[in-house]
Parts: C-alpha cells; sequence; structure tokens
C-alpha cells in the first residue's frame, strides 16, 4: 500500500512539473509609442508575456485581442498591474491556438501589431 502511495504522489509531481515547464514566456519592449518587435509567430501553446517599460516615461499596459474582434481581449494576457516606468510586469498564463492576434498598448499609446500563432 505504501508503496501504490508514493507511486501515485510521484506521478502526479511528474504530471504537474511536465506540465510547468510547458508554459513559455515572451519578453516584449515598449518605448515611447511603440513595442521594439513589430510581429512575432509563435507555436500553440501557453504563454506569458513580460511587458518591459523601456523608459516611456509613464506607466504602460499590454492588450492581446483576436484580429477578427479587437474589442474582445484576453484578460489573462493583461498585465498583472500596470507597467511603471523601467520596470517589468507578467500576464496570466494565456493559452493561444492557430490564428491571428493583436497586441497593443492602449496607455503608451502604440499601434496595433499582429501576433502570429502557427
Amino acid at each position: 500500500m505504501k508503496k501504490l502511495v508514493a507511486i501515485i504522489v510521484l506521478a502526479f509531481g511528474f504530471t504537474f512539473n511536465t506540465n510547468a515547464q510547458e508554459v513559455k514566456t515572451v519578453s516584449l519592449e515598449q518605448t515611447k509609442g511603440e513595442f521594439t518587435q513589430k510581429q512575432i509567430t509563435l507555436a500553440e501553446g501557453t504563454y506569458i508575456f513580460e511587458i518591459n517599460n523601456n523608459n516611456v516615461g509613464h506607466n504602460v499596459g499590454f492588450v492581446l485581442a483576436p484580429k477578427s474582434d479587437v474589442k474582445a481581449h484576453i484578460k489573462n494576457a493583461y498585465v498583472t498591474e500596470q507597467v511603471k516606468n523601467n520596470t517589468k510586469q507578467n500576464s496570466k498564463s494565456v493559452t493561444l491556438k492557430k490564428g491571428e492576434y493583436v497586441y497593443f498598448c492602449p496607455l503608451n499609446p502604440t499601434p496595433q501589431y499582429t501576433l502570429i500563432v502557427k
């Protein structure tokens, strides 16, 4: 019985550890009025967006939405709080499927850039 419990605990731990490793980080930098990355191509998967405010001079944010409906913001992609000048903030985990998305900052403000998931 103890062996069975130990095997279950190890299997659960391995599964949890494997899932945690599948989340990838996408680092994006904002300068005054723009993102330095103009287009991104990713594989389907789960991502965290790290937003770097590179001397914009005020707080910035991050919005990700399907290209077909720019007003349908993916709320988990929002940074957890506004990104202060010369700091970084992360989003929550976001699972992206094949398709085209746009990303932008309404606070900076920036143009809408394309994110393609293949």
